[in-house]
């Protein structure tokens, strides 16, 4: 063999090898090693996949398990299926969580499989399964910009309000007249502290006679409840007599109510003065007459009266009175 042909042969075989090589760095690289591995398929549905791409990894627990072997968006618009391409070595529940995550925060989104309790049969080529949207960072930024529109509102409000508490409370004017209520308050305290003073002195001063007088207001409270007592054994030791004398004062009641009765019906003396006019009369002449006697028996005394007063003639005849009684000479 010559040295060409031998020179051929080694560029064939670098060739060879430098193919080999970036067939294994393509499939390294491209994260797609499931030609070499027995795979199922699994399909999810989702609303929104956040832009995650074929080929995309699928981790359990953290491990890659598979590969996002297609998407396709729904004819509505409304729903995108995700395809995905797991090995048959590793089994996953009905009961598991897909989720789209993103590795750090600028990073690649895949699939996390997050198992929970095992409770349901494992998932078969061809399942449906749903998938939790991933998180949405601008729908997140767009929340915080009208959230910060609203601080923003309400630190303008705040503002606003702290000027007009400025303009209307803390004004000149009200600081003034708060400083007067101060100064007032604290002459009022100096006056109560002054009076408070005044009032321990005189209670000081006049200790004894406060204590004679509670001492006095004591015995007269001993001396009220003696009292009640004693009462109370009266009403209790005499109550027969009390409550016989109360008949008798009810039955003096009802014969003065009789009397009353017989004077206005005219019966008896009382009642004949009140109803004849003429005796009437002659009672309040003489009553008129003994009071003329007794004033000049106080002013002249018995004798004056009697010698310095003739007494009058007799009348020529006595006639006798029209009402059958007759007058008498003195």
């Amino acid at each position: 063999m010559d040295k060409s042909k031998r020179l051929e042969i080694k560029v064939g075989v670098f060739v060879a090898a430098g193919l080999i090589l970036l067939a294994t760095l393509l499939l390294q690289f491209s994260k797609s090693t499931s030609a070499f591995r027995a795979t199922y398929e699994l399909r999810l549905h989702a609303v929104n996949v956040g832009g995650i791409k074929p080929r995309a990894q699928v981790l359990l627990a953290g491990v890659q398990v598979g590969t996002v072997a297609d998407i396709k968006l729904a004819k509505d618009g409304k729903s995108v299926t995700l395809t995905l391409s797991l090995y048959k070595d590793y089994v996953i529940y009905g009961d598991a969580r897909f989720v789209i995550e993103q590795a750090g925060f600028l990073g690649d989104q895949y699939v996390s499989i997050i198992p929970t309790a095992n409770e349901k049969p494992p998932l078969e080529n061809g399942a449906d399964v749903p998938c939790e949207e991933p998180f949405n960072l601008q729908e997140v930024a767009r929340s915080a910009a009208g959230f910060i529109q609203r601080l923003d509102g309400t630190a303008q409000k705040l503002d606003a309000a702290v000027s007009d508490i400025r303009r209307v409370v803390l004004n000149d004017q009200t600081l003034t007249n708060f400083a007067l209520a101060v100064n007032n308050v604290r002459t009022v305290s100096e006056q109560a502290l002054t009076t408070v003073s005044n009032l321990n002195l005189l209670v000081l001063t006049n200790r004894v006679q406060v204590n004679g007088a509670v001492s006095n207001v004591v015995h007269f409270s001993q001396q009220l409840t003696d009292l009640a007592d004693s009462a109370d054994a009266l009403l209790a030791t005499n109550g027969a007599t009390l409550s016989v004398a109360a008949q008798n004062v009810t039955a003096s009641t009802v014969i003065l109510k009789g009397v009353l009765s017989d004077v206005q019906a005219g019966k008896g003396l009382a009642g004949a003065l009140l109803q004849n006019q003429l005796l009437a009369s002659n009672v309040q002449a003489i009553a008129g007459n003994l009071a003329v006697t007794t004033s000049n028996l106080n002013r002249e005394g018995l004798w004056g009266v009697l010698w310095s007063h003739k007494p009058p003639k007799p009348a020529a005849t006595n006639a006798p009175a029209t009402d059958g009684s007759h007058k008498t000479d003195p």
